[in-house]
């Protein structure tokens, strides 16, 4: 995509502070950060979300996920992690290219990445199943 902003810092035409790069992926610092050490996982591919990357990339990009947190724990000794992935508009969604964002939790912090539970009725479970049966 010619106009999109995560193709061009993924891609280096954009300077971010790189954390890894491979020949698929860049791992930056997040401008606006939730947390000390926020990253995303930047596919170098453009895919405007979830529904639009391929299967191989998606498998991928959880692997580096688990590798980035893993270290990163170590690194910035945080007391937790939040793995989010947003899609659409409605969904938290603000630049539409694939993106992972790796949230370092610490004891205390207000990252507020909640919601209320809700309650799972015998009608709405019965709807879902039969709406999502192959």
């Amino acid at each position: 995509m010619d106009n999109c902003i995560f193709c061009k810092i993924a891609n280096g035409e954009i300077p971010a502070a790189t954390l890894y790069e491979d020949d698929d992926f860049r791992v930056i610092l997040d401008l606006g950060p939730a947390s000390k050490g926020h990253a995303l996982i930047l596919p170098k591919a453009h895919a405007a979300n979830i529904y639009e990357i391929s299967d191989e990339m998606a498998a991928k990009a959880m692997i580096l996920a688990k590798k980035m947190a893993t270290k990163m724990t170590d690194a910035l000794k945080c007391d937790g992690f939040n793995i989010v992935q947003n899609n659409g508009e409605p969904a938290g969604q603000t630049v539409f290219h694939f993106h992972m964002h790796l949230i370092p939790r610490y004891k205390g912090d207000k990252v507020g990445i909640t919601w209320e539970p809700g309650t799972l009725t015998d009608e709405v479970k019965k709807e879902i199943l039969e709406k999502l049966k192959n």
